[in-house]
């Protein structure tokens, strides 16, 4: 288990030092989760899997000065392995979105942060045993959850990016912690409720 687990202003610190290429890419990918998250998510599942895999191979790569090699591997590996066991995919998807609920709702709950890692166990058992139960509801609330992060996180980088609203923005976020959830809260639940009105669930006996 992690013996750190980030708080909001080291979330706020990732977005200052994020690049304005890679936060465009994270609007423009959170866009897409959210909007169109149902109808290509064995697509996105997979592209999550490529980038953990990808990530995990630079690492592996990086002890022998091969981190191109190792990544491209990786995200090769992960992408075969995932496709074919897709609903499996996806309850590791969900328990690792439910950990990172899990820890977040802990820390927000000011409750010891060197046990957050039994909100983060909590979470990843619940999201992963939804996935296997309710699975078309989870892929729709995952993408939702997903796009929304990476939109949020994508806009507060390019917001920082502007001297003059930095303090600012930082302030806003130091001085009431509760905004930030809610500011991932609200684009999720636009998300959720529009794919569930663009993705209907198939009538019983279909497909």
């Amino acid at each position: 288990m992690p013996t750190h687990w980030p708080a909001q202003m080291d979330l706020l610190t990732a977005c200052q030092n994020m690049g304005p290429g890679e936060a465009c890419i994270l609007v423009l990918l959170g866009i897409v989760y959210l909007m169109f998250g149902y109808s290509i998510f064995k697509f996105l599942v997979t592209l999550n899997a490529m980038a953990a895999g990808a990530y995990l191979g630079a690492l592996l790569g990086k002890s022998t000065n091969a981190v191109a090699g190792g990544a491209f591997v990786g995200a090769v590996i992960a992408a075969a392995i995932t496709f074919p066991l897709m609903k499996y995919a996806i309850m590791i998807m969900g328990g690792i979105f439910g950990a990172a609920l899990g820890a977040s709702l802990w820390r927000q709950a000011n409750l010891p942060s060197e046990l957050a890692w039994a909100g983060a166990l909590s979470g990843l058992i619940f999201l992963a045993m939804l996935s296997m139960i309710v699975y078309r509801g989870s892929v729709i609330l995952y993408t939702s959850l997903q796009g929304s992060v990476m939109l949020v996180f994508g806009i507060l980088s390019l917001l920082y990016k502007y001297q003059s609203l930095a303090p600012n923005v930082t302030d806003v976020f130091a001085k009431r912690t509760f905004v930030l959830p809610m500011v991932v809260l609200i684009p999720a639940l636009v998300g959720l409720l529009y794919q569930q009105s663009m993705y209907p669930a198939p009538a019983a006996g279909k497909k």
